[in-house]
């Protein structure tokens, strides 16, 4: 306020009109699962507490080299493989606890309660899963694409993982168990399946079948679950083109072959992938001189929902859009409510929607206010309530064409 007087000159800094609006990141994955971590440096060493992973000489410091039994090392050499990305991991394997018979370290004590995890009572400190409920305030982010590679194909584990999904905004992607049929995951979609695929979620994404990888150590052929690759080439699709880009029809790189050999033709509707897919399950394409390649652009809410955020890209740029919308406005949060400011938020969110249809992002979009949805009253208890309308691409999943015979083109012959 200014002084009651003032013999001289002053300025005032008044803030008003419209502020950049920051996209939150999206090419986060967030990983759980079991290290050996008895084998790397004590200082380095982390049980249920969130470490920020950015490539594999980090992986190895903090969580060391690919072991049988331990899902970890596995899981962050497949997603480095993909090219690119940022990866939170929470290990859970305490090699103090976790023991065999001899006293010795031993991952298969790890249960899906592990994995889950939850708040100890003692230290009030959150565990596993919920781990990552921690990040933003730690790290200034949360993960964006949830895997816990192997324990996912427990229904237990892929269940809170779709809850975690849901609390973060973000995509959880499970497998289904080794072994399973084309016959059995079609029918875990239904009521009487016996694996953990009967869900309807948008925040999932169902993985079939498990890729083969050559492992320098053994000199020999594994299986490994499709989600972390999966969750690579989504971090490095995001990197190189945007996350409004769709993770399908991208090869995966670092693996030689898959579990079991689907029948792949882009115009048979009667192929196992294709009927995979119609069924909600993301798959691998693989034909005659086309590699290894993901397949698939929906989540398990197909096809009991058809509304286009069903599509994994529309779903994911939705989130980014509201995510970093909802943070920019800390900036506007209790100041008084005037034409100012409704103003300044409005142009604030319809700045960022240009800047996002320029890049692609979207198609269209605004934010307005109307007075219909902010009367008086709600006014005078400090509610101010904007529409926002906005429409991402959708992936262009199926290319028609309609062909003709037409004889009209007879009357070119002869030169006429």
């Amino acid at each position: 306020m200014p002084a009651n007087f003032l013999h001289g000159v002053e300025t005032i800094e008044i803030e008003k009109g419209p502020r950049p609006i920051r996209a939150v990141k999206s090419a986060v994955i967030g990983l759980v699962g079991t290290a050996p971590i008895h084998t790397v440096d004590p200082e380095f060493r982390t049980v249920n507490e969130p470490v920020l992973i950015l490539n594999e000489r980090d992986g190895v410091k903090y969580f060391g080299q690919p072991a049988t039994g331990y899902t970890i090392p596995y899981a962050l050499d497949a997603i480095f493989d993909q090219g690119a990305g940022i990866v939170v991991v929470v290990n859970v394997f305490n090699p103090a606890v976790h023991k065999d018979n001899n006293n010795q370290p031993d991952p298969t004590k790890v249960i899906a309660a592990d994995i889950i995890g939850g708040v100890d009572p003692s230290t009030g400190k959150r565990k596993g899963l919920q781990a990552f409920r921690d990040c933003y305030n730690l790290m200034g982010f949360f993960p964006k694409i949830l895997i816990a590679p192997v324990y996912g194909t427990l229904n237990s584990v892929a269940s809170e993982l779709n809850a975690m999904a849901h609390a973060l905004r973000a995509m959880a992607i499970v497998d289904a168990p080794v072994g399973t049929t084309f016959s059995q995951v079609i029918a875990g979609r239904g009521p009487n399946g016996t694996i953990n695929f009967n869900y309807s979620s948008e925040r999932m994404i169902l993985c079939y079948p498990h890729l083969k990888v050559y492992d320098t150590a053994t000199d020999t052929e594994r299986l490994e679950p499709y989600s972390q690759r999966l969750a690579g080439v989504i971090a490095a699709k995001d990197i190189e083109k945007g996350y409004w880009w769709s993770p399908s029809n991208t090869e995966i790189k670092g693996i030689v072959g898959v579990e079991r050999n689907l029948s792949a033709m882009i115009n048979d509707p009667n192929c196992e992938v294709n009927i995979l897919n119609e069924n909600g399950i993301t798959t691998v394409f693989n034909s005659f001189g086309t590699g290894i390649r993901t397949w698939g652009n929906r989540s398990a809410a197909w096809p009991t929902i058809t509304h286009p955020k069903n599509f994994i890209n529309v779903r994911r740029t939705a989130d980014i859009l509201h995510e970093s919308i909802e943070y920019s406005m800390l900036q506007f949060i209790d100041y008084p409510i005037n034409d100012a400011l409704i103003d300044a938020i409005c142009e604030s969110v319809n700045s960022f929607i240009r800047t996002l249809i320029a890049r692609g992002a979207l198609i269209d979009g605004k934010c307005y206010f109307t007075e219909a949805k902010n009367p008086p009253t709600e006014i005078a208890l400090g509610h101010l309530t904007f529409d926002m309308e906005f429409m991402p691409p959708t992936p262009a999943e199926r290319i028609t064409f309609e062909s003709f015979i037409n004889i009209e083109f007879l009357k070119n012959l002869g030169g006429k």
